[in-house]
């Protein structure tokens, strides 16, 4: 009896132990999440600064050889304050695009050098990096695009040495071949490209190991008929750089036909002058060009939407690339200083008329650019427009935009001193003058 009264009390002291012991499990469980939950995770705004023309871009280097610029150099342990580092940026005369990068330790025998035109800076030219700084004050992600010449692989180079000026082969051939490029081209493709891309390239190289397909290829293209007329009419508008054409049009319209002006997808980015027409009669238009504002009380005129929509759209058109013109002259980049054009068609300005590296239009790119915008004049005033303002709107003189306009087909007509260009059918051009060869 004595026995089974211990055991009993034995199994229940246990038990009590058990229930002391199970809140102060929970209690440690809670204070486990407590400490999770104090760690909330930041929500930081992100923030992409564009390249600036008069700032210099942030350069990238690394040390591929293990060199840690924390490390204190006698010990080799770790350090909260970081070593003296000189860096040193050169450009080449001749070339203003190679860039070398120099990082001298102090107290060091030895340079880190890093190049743009060598190494990896050479080998991912298809590739885009960026930089990001986080600011946990103010909770700002700073992103900052990088070129990929502007990131650099830094080598140790002895002090003195000449080995610093020669590219590091090691990393990189000096010069690729054909094949080799094509290769290089073809390995990125499969890694990143879209299925339509592979599929392109797998026929591609399908093309060059069949020679058999070759020959029948060279077959078919020996049984292909040239229509002569379609390449004189691309070759007369090259020369003649103005927009797209057709000479054998019975209507204005088609003579210049406006969806090869202004593409399907562009008509979206249009609507602004729309918008403003809404706002009521009180809204500020002195940044549009007097084109436009003098035809302002004509478009509230209109009753029909679809109408409506489609002019506000080419005088849209019509003042983006006036204020593209303005923005690569000297004599107009003040006033369209603060305009925005929409990326879509600012993409397509700058392959169309083939900005340089200076931001200046070549002169035959600014007779196109004024074709266009002179086409778009007749097609806002049904093809029979008063030149006097667009004249002051692209800073030209009444003589010389006569000549473009005659220079599109057009005839001018003269009512009450006042002339107007007018756009007969079919079209006639007047002859090209050729230049002599010296």
């Amino acid at each position: 009896m004595d026995s089974e009264a211990e055991d009993t009390k034995s199994q229940v002291e246990n038990v009590e132990l058990q229930t002391e012991l199970e809140p102060v499990a929970k209690k440690a469980k809670k204070t486990k999440t407590k400490k999770k939950k104090e760690a909330p995770p930041i929500q930081a705004k992100v923030k992409v600064l564009r390249e600036h023309p008069e700032k210099i871009p942030p350069f990238v280097g690394y040390f591929p050889s293990g060199f840690n610029p924390h490390k204190n150099p006698d010990d080799g342990s770790e350090s909260e304050s970081e070593c003296d580092l000189t860096t040193r940026v050169y450009r080449n005369k001749n070339m203003s695009k190679r860039l070398q990068l120099v990082v001298s330790p102090t107290g060091s025998t030895v340079d880190f050098v890093g190049t743009s035109y060598s190494g990896e800076a050479a080998a991912g030219q298809r590739c885009m990096y960026a930089l990001g700084v986080l600011d946990k004050a103010t909770q700002i992600l700073k992103v900052v695009p990088i070129a990929a010449n502007k990131i650099f692989r830094l080598e140790p180079k002895v002090k003195g040495s000449d080995l610093s000026d020669k590219e590091p082969t090691s990393v990189v051939k000096e010069e690729l071949t054909q094949k080799q490029k094509a290769e290089k081209v073809r390995a990125l493709t499969n890694r990143y490209g879209t299925k339509k891309a592979n599929k392109e390239a797998a026929k591609l190289e399908a093309l060059r190991d069949d020679p058999e397909s070759q020959k029948d290829l060279d077959v078919q293209m020996k049984n292909i008929v040239v229509n002569k007329q379609a390449l004189e009419g691309t070759e007369a508008h090259i020369s003649r750089n103005i927009p797209p054409y057709d000479a054998s049009a019975t209507t204005p319209q088609e003579a210049y036909q406006l969806d090869k002006i202004i593409l399907r997808g562009e008509w979206d980015y249009l609507g602004d002058i729309f918008e403003l027409l809404h706002l009521g009669p009180e809204v500020d238009i002195s940044g549009y060009p007097t084109f436009v504002s003098n035809r302002i009380d004509k478009l509230r005129a209109i009753q029909d939407e679809d109408e409506k929509t489609k002019l506000c759209c080419i005088f849209s058109y019509l003042n983006h690339l006036i204020k593209f013109k303005d923005q690569h002259s000297m004599d107009g980049a003040s006033s369209a200083k603060g305009h925005r054009i929409p990326s879509i068609l600012r993409h397509k300005f700058s392959t169309m008329f083939a900005v340089s590296d200076t931001k200046r239009l070549p002169a035959e790119k600014i007779d196109l650019l004024i074709s266009y915008v002179l086409v778009l004049t007749l097609f806002a005033d049904e093809f029979r427009t008063d030149y006097s303002d667009i004249a002051k709107d692209l800073r030209m003189s009444s003589v010389s935009l006569r000549e473009h306009f005659e220079h599109l087909g057009c005839k001018i007509l003269s009512r009450k001193n006042v002339r107007y260009a007018t756009l007969p059918v079919p079209l006639q051009f007047p002859l090209l003058r050729q230049k002599r060869r010296r």
